[in-house]
Protein backbone atom coordinates (compact mmCIF):
# COMPACT_ATOMS: atom_id res chain seq x y z
CA UNK A 1 0.00 0.00 0.00
CA UNK A 2 1.42 3.29 -1.10
CA UNK A 3 0.47 6.43 0.89
CA UNK A 4 0.64 10.09 -0.58
CA UNK A 5 1.67 12.90 2.36
CA UNK A 6 1.35 15.94 1.55
CA UNK A 7 1.83 18.94 2.99
CA UNK A 8 2.61 22.74 1.83
CA UNK A 9 6.59 22.70 2.94
CA UNK A 10 9.05 20.14 4.21
CA UNK A 11 10.20 19.94 8.01
CA UNK A 12 13.09 22.09 7.18
CA UNK A 13 10.61 25.03 6.73
CA UNK A 14 10.27 24.94 10.70
CA UNK A 15 7.28 25.21 10.99
CA UNK A 16 4.93 22.98 13.48
CA UNK A 17 2.82 21.79 10.87
CA UNK A 18 5.72 20.63 8.53
CA UNK A 19 7.55 19.23 11.48
CA UNK A 20 4.36 17.15 12.23
CA UNK A 21 4.52 15.62 8.79
CA UNK A 22 8.62 15.09 9.34
CA UNK A 23 7.43 12.85 12.31
CA UNK A 24 4.79 11.22 10.69
CA UNK A 25 7.23 10.74 7.61
CA UNK A 26 9.59 9.07 9.63
CA UNK A 27 7.35 7.14 12.22
CA UNK A 28 5.67 5.06 8.99
CA UNK A 29 9.09 5.01 7.56
CA UNK A 30 10.59 3.02 10.34
CA UNK A 31 7.25 0.90 10.26
CA UNK A 32 8.55 -0.19 6.49
CA UNK A 33 5.26 1.54 5.36
CA UNK A 34 5.85 2.79 1.85
CA UNK A 35 5.35 6.79 1.64
CA UNK A 36 6.17 9.96 -0.12
CA UNK A 37 6.13 12.90 0.99
CA UNK A 38 5.26 15.58 -1.50
CA UNK A 39 5.67 19.40 -0.90
CA UNK A 40 7.52 22.69 -1.68
CA UNK A 41 10.99 23.00 -3.02
CA UNK A 42 11.68 26.16 -1.01
CA UNK A 43 13.58 24.07 1.74
CA UNK A 44 15.20 20.88 1.79
CA UNK A 45 13.47 17.66 2.11
CA UNK A 46 14.82 14.91 4.27
CA UNK A 47 16.85 12.08 3.12
CA UNK A 48 15.00 8.82 1.75
CA UNK A 49 14.93 5.79 3.61
CA UNK A 50 13.46 2.08 3.01
CA UNK A 51 10.85 2.79 1.18
CA UNK A 52 10.38 6.29 1.44
CA UNK A 53 10.90 8.84 -0.96
CA UNK A 54 9.93 12.78 -1.28
CA UNK A 55 8.70 14.88 -4.33
CA UNK A 56 9.94 18.63 -4.27
CA UNK A 57 7.40 20.36 -5.79
CA UNK A 58 8.73 23.61 -7.67
CA UNK A 59 6.95 26.64 -6.06
CA UNK A 60 6.64 30.12 -5.64
CA UNK A 61 6.52 31.55 -2.39
CA UNK A 62 6.06 35.18 -2.26
CA UNK A 63 2.85 35.42 -0.04
CA UNK A 64 5.14 34.73 2.91
CA UNK A 65 7.75 36.56 2.23
CA UNK A 66 5.05 39.68 2.05
CA UNK A 67 2.99 38.93 4.63
CA UNK A 68 4.00 36.47 6.67
CA UNK A 69 1.46 34.04 5.33
CA UNK A 70 2.55 30.29 3.95
CA UNK A 71 0.69 30.32 0.85
CA UNK A 72 2.96 28.07 -1.88
CA UNK A 73 1.74 28.38 -5.85
CA UNK A 74 2.66 25.35 -7.10
CA UNK A 75 4.73 25.91 -10.82
CA UNK A 76 2.87 24.45 -14.19
CA UNK A 77 5.66 21.18 -13.63
CA UNK A 78 4.21 20.68 -10.47
CA UNK A 79 0.90 20.10 -11.56
CA UNK A 80 1.98 17.35 -13.43
CA UNK A 81 3.38 15.93 -10.41
CA UNK A 82 1.02 15.82 -8.43
CA UNK A 83 -1.37 14.12 -10.98
CA UNK A 84 1.62 11.46 -11.46
CA UNK A 85 1.96 10.88 -7.91
CA UNK A 86 -2.04 10.86 -7.18
CA UNK A 87 -2.34 7.99 -9.86
CA UNK A 88 0.35 5.70 -8.16
CA UNK A 89 -1.08 6.08 -4.86
CA UNK A 90 -3.60 4.22 -2.61
CA UNK A 91 -4.53 6.82 -0.28
CA UNK A 92 -3.57 10.44 0.01
CA UNK A 93 -2.87 12.01 3.96
CA UNK A 94 -3.15 16.18 3.54
CA UNK A 95 -2.03 18.29 6.19
CA UNK A 96 -4.67 21.05 6.27
CA UNK A 97 -7.04 22.67 3.53
CA UNK A 98 -6.13 26.29 2.74
CA UNK A 99 -3.33 25.88 0.36
CA UNK A 100 -3.25 25.90 -2.77
CA UNK A 101 -0.99 22.70 -3.66
CA UNK A 102 -3.12 20.48 -1.50
CA UNK A 103 -5.99 22.14 -3.12
CA UNK A 104 -5.03 20.85 -6.59
CA UNK A 105 -3.83 17.39 -4.65
CA UNK A 106 -7.63 16.96 -3.41
CA UNK A 107 -9.33 17.72 -6.03
CA UNK A 108 -7.01 15.16 -7.67
CA UNK A 109 -7.46 12.59 -5.25
CA UNK A 110 -11.29 12.74 -6.04
CA UNK A 111 -10.74 12.62 -9.71
CA UNK A 112 -9.31 9.44 -9.70
CA UNK A 113 -11.03 7.53 -6.76
CA UNK A 114 -8.17 7.82 -4.25
CA UNK A 115 -9.22 7.94 -0.02
CA UNK A 116 -7.99 11.13 1.16
CA UNK A 117 -7.25 11.56 5.47
CA UNK A 118 -6.98 14.96 6.27
CA UNK A 119 -5.31 16.54 8.83
CA UNK A 120 -6.69 19.70 9.96
CA UNK A 121 -4.30 21.19 12.07
CA UNK A 122 -5.74 24.83 12.47
CA UNK A 123 -9.21 27.28 12.78
CA UNK A 124 -9.92 30.56 11.73
CA UNK A 125 -6.66 32.78 12.47
CA UNK A 126 -6.59 36.38 12.54
CA UNK A 127 -4.66 39.36 10.77
CA UNK A 128 -3.56 42.40 11.53
CA UNK A 129 -4.99 43.40 8.00
CA UNK A 130 -8.60 43.83 7.28
CA UNK A 131 -8.31 42.36 3.26
CA UNK A 132 -6.39 39.32 4.50
CA UNK A 133 -8.88 38.74 7.30
CA UNK A 134 -12.01 38.84 4.60
CA UNK A 135 -10.01 36.32 2.30
CA UNK A 136 -9.48 33.96 5.31
CA UNK A 137 -13.04 33.83 6.46
CA UNK A 138 -14.32 33.51 2.60
CA UNK A 139 -11.39 30.58 2.38
CA UNK A 140 -12.45 28.98 5.12
CA UNK A 141 -16.17 29.25 3.97
CA UNK A 142 -15.93 28.14 0.67
CA UNK A 143 -12.70 26.09 0.55
CA UNK A 144 -11.92 24.83 4.29
CA UNK A 145 -15.50 23.25 5.32
CA UNK A 146 -16.59 21.65 1.93
CA UNK A 147 -13.06 19.84 1.92
CA UNK A 148 -13.91 18.80 4.97
CA UNK A 149 -17.15 17.46 4.36
CA UNK A 150 -15.83 15.56 1.49
CA UNK A 151 -13.08 14.16 2.43
CA UNK A 152 -12.70 10.43 3.37
CA UNK A 153 -11.60 10.74 6.71
CA UNK A 154 -11.05 13.72 9.25
CA UNK A 155 -8.59 13.70 11.41
CA UNK A 156 -8.37 17.06 14.15
CA UNK A 157 -5.20 17.39 16.24
CA UNK A 158 -6.81 19.03 18.85
CA UNK A 159 -10.51 19.47 20.80
CA UNK A 160 -10.80 23.18 19.74
CA UNK A 161 -10.25 22.65 15.95
CA UNK A 162 -12.60 19.98 15.90
CA UNK A 163 -15.17 22.11 18.29
CA UNK A 164 -14.86 25.32 15.38
CA UNK A 165 -15.95 22.55 12.82
CA UNK A 166 -18.64 20.56 14.45
CA UNK A 167 -21.42 21.86 12.21
CA UNK A 168 -19.99 20.10 9.66
CA UNK A 169 -21.57 16.69 8.44
CA UNK A 170 -18.61 14.28 7.48
CA UNK A 171 -18.66 11.22 5.67
CA UNK A 172 -17.14 9.58 8.61
CA UNK A 173 -16.83 10.45 12.32
CA UNK A 174 -13.67 12.78 12.96
CA UNK A 175 -11.09 11.45 14.81
CA UNK A 176 -9.04 13.70 17.11
CA UNK A 177 -5.44 12.07 17.64
CA UNK A 178 -3.00 14.59 19.20
CA UNK A 179 0.77 15.20 17.70
CA UNK A 180 3.32 13.23 19.58
CA UNK A 181 6.82 14.80 20.71
CA UNK A 182 9.70 13.48 20.49
CA UNK A 183 11.13 12.74 24.23
CA UNK A 184 14.59 11.76 23.48
CA UNK A 185 15.01 15.18 22.01
CA UNK A 186 13.13 17.40 24.14
CA UNK A 187 14.17 16.05 27.59
CA UNK A 188 15.01 17.39 30.94
CA UNK A 189 18.05 18.55 31.90
CA UNK A 190 20.81 15.44 32.49
CA UNK A 191 23.20 14.91 35.24
CA UNK A 192 26.43 17.21 34.13
CA UNK A 193 24.11 19.84 32.07
CA UNK A 194 23.26 23.08 34.24
CA UNK A 195 21.41 26.18 32.84
CA UNK A 196 23.93 28.52 33.51
CA UNK A 197 26.08 26.63 31.01
CA UNK A 198 23.67 26.32 28.14
CA UNK A 199 22.33 29.92 28.75
CA UNK A 200 25.99 31.04 28.28
CA UNK A 201 26.10 28.87 24.82
CA UNK A 202 23.06 30.89 23.96
CA UNK A 203 24.28 34.61 25.18
CA UNK A 204 21.40 34.29 27.69
CA UNK A 205 21.88 36.34 30.92
CA UNK A 206 23.19 33.45 33.77
CA UNK A 207 21.50 34.54 36.33
CA UNK A 208 18.36 36.76 35.42
CA UNK A 209 14.92 35.50 34.64
CA UNK A 210 14.90 34.46 30.72
CA UNK A 211 11.22 33.98 29.15
CA UNK A 212 11.27 31.95 25.66
CA UNK A 213 8.39 32.31 22.44
CA UNK A 214 9.34 29.23 20.10
CA UNK A 215 7.02 30.10 16.63
CA UNK A 216 7.05 31.90 14.01
CA UNK A 217 7.11 35.79 14.08
CA UNK A 218 3.30 36.99 12.59
CA UNK A 219 0.31 38.13 13.92
CA UNK A 220 -1.65 34.76 14.48
CA UNK A 221 1.69 34.11 17.12
CA UNK A 222 0.80 37.28 19.30
CA UNK A 223 3.92 39.55 18.11
CA UNK A 224 2.58 42.49 19.14
CA UNK A 225 1.50 41.37 22.75
CA UNK A 226 5.29 39.69 23.22
CA UNK A 227 6.83 43.55 22.57
CA UNK A 228 4.37 45.09 24.95
CA UNK A 229 5.65 42.46 27.41
CA UNK A 230 9.04 43.05 26.42
CA UNK A 231 9.14 46.80 26.90
CA UNK A 232 7.19 46.42 30.44
CA UNK A 233 9.97 43.79 31.46
CA UNK A 234 13.05 45.50 30.46
CA UNK A 235 15.07 43.38 33.23
CA UNK A 236 13.58 40.31 31.91
CA UNK A 237 15.48 38.56 28.76
CA UNK A 238 13.49 37.95 26.20
CA UNK A 239 14.15 34.74 23.53
CA UNK A 240 12.75 34.27 20.62
CA UNK A 241 13.29 31.13 18.60
CA UNK A 242 11.64 31.62 15.12
CA UNK A 243 11.55 33.49 12.11
CA UNK A 244 9.10 35.84 9.83
CA UNK A 245 8.47 39.00 9.20
CA UNK A 246 7.64 40.60 12.46
CA UNK A 247 10.96 39.51 13.50
CA UNK A 248 11.89 41.20 17.20
CA UNK A 249 15.55 41.69 16.05
CA UNK A 250 13.53 45.10 14.56
CA UNK A 251 12.70 46.13 18.33
CA UNK A 252 16.29 47.25 18.80
CA UNK A 253 15.28 45.99 22.82
CA UNK A 254 18.66 45.23 24.38
CA UNK A 255 16.87 42.20 26.45
CA UNK A 256 15.88 40.55 22.84
CA UNK A 257 17.80 37.59 21.45
CA UNK A 258 16.33 36.07 18.22
CA UNK A 259 17.60 32.66 17.15
CA UNK A 260 16.77 31.28 13.50
CA UNK A 261 17.01 28.54 12.13
CA UNK A 262 16.79 26.42 15.46
CA UNK A 263 14.57 23.02 15.62
CA UNK A 264 14.98 19.76 16.77
CA UNK A 265 18.37 18.96 18.72
CA UNK A 266 19.29 22.37 18.21
CA UNK A 267 16.24 24.18 19.54
CA UNK A 268 15.83 21.25 22.64
CA UNK A 269 18.44 23.38 24.37
CA UNK A 270 16.61 26.35 24.82
CA UNK A 271 13.58 25.26 26.14
CA UNK A 272 15.86 23.46 28.87
CA UNK A 273 17.77 26.64 29.82
CA UNK A 274 14.81 29.18 29.90
CA UNK A 275 12.55 29.90 33.04
CA UNK A 276 9.66 29.06 30.92
CA UNK A 277 7.75 29.16 27.65
CA UNK A 278 5.33 31.96 26.33
CA UNK A 279 2.73 32.09 23.46
CA UNK A 280 -0.14 34.37 23.68
CA UNK A 281 -1.39 33.13 20.20
CA UNK A 282 -4.72 32.93 18.94
CA UNK A 283 -6.75 31.03 16.08
CA UNK A 284 -4.44 27.61 17.51
CA UNK A 285 -4.84 23.76 16.87
CA UNK A 286 -2.62 22.56 19.38
CA UNK A 287 0.93 24.25 18.77
CA UNK A 288 3.51 21.61 18.94
CA UNK A 289 5.74 24.47 20.96
CA UNK A 290 3.58 23.37 24.10
CA UNK A 291 4.39 19.81 23.98
CA UNK A 292 8.05 20.34 23.46
CA UNK A 293 8.36 22.91 26.76
CA UNK A 294 6.59 20.21 28.69
CA UNK A 295 8.13 16.85 27.73
CA UNK A 296 11.70 19.19 28.46
CA UNK A 297 9.90 20.41 32.01
CA UNK A 298 9.78 23.62 31.06
CA UNK A 299 6.51 25.37 32.69
CA UNK A 300 3.81 26.91 30.06
CA UNK A 301 2.02 30.03 29.54
CA UNK A 302 -0.20 30.65 26.47
CA UNK A 303 -4.12 31.60 25.92
CA UNK A 304 -6.99 30.16 27.80
CA UNK A 305 -8.49 29.08 24.31
CA UNK A 306 -4.99 27.13 23.36
CA UNK A 307 -5.36 24.81 26.53
CA UNK A 308 -9.01 23.90 25.36
CA UNK A 309 -7.26 22.18 22.23
CA UNK A 310 -6.80 18.66 25.12
CA UNK A 311 -8.75 20.04 28.39
CA UNK A 312 -6.40 17.33 30.37
CA UNK A 313 -3.32 20.06 29.37
CA UNK A 314 -4.56 22.71 31.88
CA UNK A 315 -3.42 20.69 34.49
CA UNK A 316 0.13 21.10 33.59
CA UNK A 317 0.15 24.33 32.28
CA UNK A 318 -1.35 28.23 32.95
CA UNK A 319 -3.50 29.43 30.49
CA UNK A 320 -4.11 33.42 29.96
CA UNK A 321 -6.69 35.54 28.56
CA UNK A 322 -6.13 36.45 24.97
CA UNK A 323 -8.80 39.51 24.55
CA UNK A 324 -8.68 40.39 20.79
CA UNK A 325 -7.79 43.86 19.77
CA UNK A 326 -6.67 44.72 23.36
CA UNK A 327 -2.83 43.91 23.29
CA UNK A 328 -2.57 46.01 26.05
CA UNK A 329 -4.80 44.39 28.42
CA UNK A 330 -3.46 40.93 26.80
CA UNK A 331 0.22 41.41 27.70
CA UNK A 332 -1.07 42.49 31.43
CA UNK A 333 -2.53 39.16 31.83
CA UNK A 334 -0.05 37.15 30.37
CA UNK A 335 2.70 39.61 32.92
CA UNK A 336 -0.08 38.04 35.75
CA UNK A 337 0.21 34.78 35.24
CA UNK A 338 4.26 35.22 34.05
CA UNK A 339 4.71 36.58 37.90
CA UNK A 340 2.34 33.90 39.58
CA UNK A 341 4.48 31.16 37.85
CA UNK A 342 8.16 32.48 38.40
CA UNK A 343 7.08 32.60 41.97
CA UNK A 344 7.13 28.88 41.95
CA UNK A 345 10.07 28.43 39.75
CA UNK A 346 11.27 25.10 38.56
CA UNK A 347 9.84 22.73 41.27
CA UNK A 348 11.66 19.36 40.83
CA UNK A 349 8.23 17.58 41.44
CA UNK A 350 6.15 20.01 38.96
CA UNK A 351 8.87 19.66 36.02
CA UNK A 352 8.68 15.73 36.50
CA UNK A 353 5.30 16.26 36.78
CA UNK A 354 4.97 17.51 33.38
CA UNK A 355 7.65 15.26 31.82
CA UNK A 356 5.57 12.50 32.97
CA UNK A 357 2.09 14.12 31.45
CA UNK A 358 3.90 14.46 27.96
CA UNK A 359 5.49 10.96 27.88
CA UNK A 360 1.92 8.97 28.54
CA UNK A 361 -0.25 11.38 26.88
CA UNK A 362 1.72 12.53 23.50
CA UNK A 363 3.48 9.33 22.47
CA UNK A 364 4.58 9.39 18.91
CA UNK A 365 3.98 5.90 18.82
CA UNK A 366 0.12 5.59 20.01
CA UNK A 367 -0.53 8.70 17.10
CA UNK A 368 1.36 6.64 14.42
CA UNK A 369 -0.70 3.62 15.93
CA UNK A 370 -4.13 5.45 15.37
CA UNK A 371 -3.34 6.86 11.74
CA UNK A 372 -2.26 3.53 10.90
CA UNK A 373 -5.76 1.86 11.78
CA UNK A 374 -7.57 4.41 10.43
CA UNK A 375 -5.40 3.72 6.69
CA UNK A 376 -6.12 0.15 7.16
CA UNK A 377 -9.87 0.37 7.69
CA UNK A 378 -10.21 3.34 4.57
CA UNK A 379 -8.47 1.51 1.96
CA UNK A 380 -10.28 -1.23 1.90
CA UNK A 381 -13.90 -0.08 1.96
CA UNK A 382 -12.60 1.83 -1.32
CA UNK A 383 -11.08 -1.41 -2.95
CA UNK A 384 -14.57 -3.12 -2.19
CA UNK A 385 -16.77 -0.92 -3.91
CA UNK A 386 -18.26 0.56 -0.50
CA UNK A 387 -17.26 3.89 -1.28
CA UNK A 388 -18.06 3.89 -5.12
CA UNK A 389 -20.54 7.22 -5.11
CA UNK A 390 -17.58 8.82 -3.42
CA UNK A 391 -15.16 7.91 -6.07
CA UNK A 392 -16.89 8.29 -9.23
CA UNK A 393 -15.73 10.30 -12.29
CA UNK A 394 -19.04 12.47 -12.51
CA UNK A 395 -18.78 13.60 -8.75
CA UNK A 396 -15.32 14.73 -9.36
CA UNK A 397 -16.19 16.63 -12.22
CA UNK A 398 -18.77 18.45 -10.46
CA UNK A 399 -15.63 19.46 -7.60
CA UNK A 400 -13.81 20.37 -10.41
CA UNK A 401 -16.49 22.71 -11.91
CA UNK A 402 -16.51 24.70 -8.52
CA UNK A 403 -19.72 22.92 -6.99
CA UNK A 404 -17.11 21.79 -4.25
CA UNK A 405 -16.23 25.48 -3.72
CA UNK A 406 -20.62 26.39 -3.30
CA UNK A 407 -22.06 22.96 -1.68
CA UNK A 408 -22.43 23.70 2.37
CA UNK A 409 -21.67 27.67 2.02
CA UNK A 410 -24.44 27.62 4.32
CA UNK A 411 -22.32 25.80 7.23
CA UNK A 412 -19.58 28.99 7.35
CA UNK A 413 -23.00 30.89 8.95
Amino acid sequence: MKILMASSFFASHNGGLERVAGELFRAFTDRGREIVWMAGDITPPPESAGKSRTVSLRIINFVEKKIGIPFPIPAPSALRQIIREIRASDVLILHDCLYLSNIITFLAARWHGIPTIIIQHTRYFPNESPVVNAVIKVSTALVTKPMLSHASQVVFIGERTREFFSGLQFKRPPEVIFNGVNTDVFRKLKCGESVRALRREYGLSEDGVVILFVGRFVVKKGLSVMKRMVEARPNWTWAFAGWGPLNPAGWNAANVRVFSGLSGPSLAPLYRCCDLLVLPSSGEGFPLVIQEALASGTPVICGEETLGADPVVIEFARGARVIPNNEEKTASNFLLAIDEALAFQRSTGASEARRAFVSSRYSWEVAIDKYTNVIDQLVPDYRSGAQTTEASPDLARQVVKGKLLSERHSASS
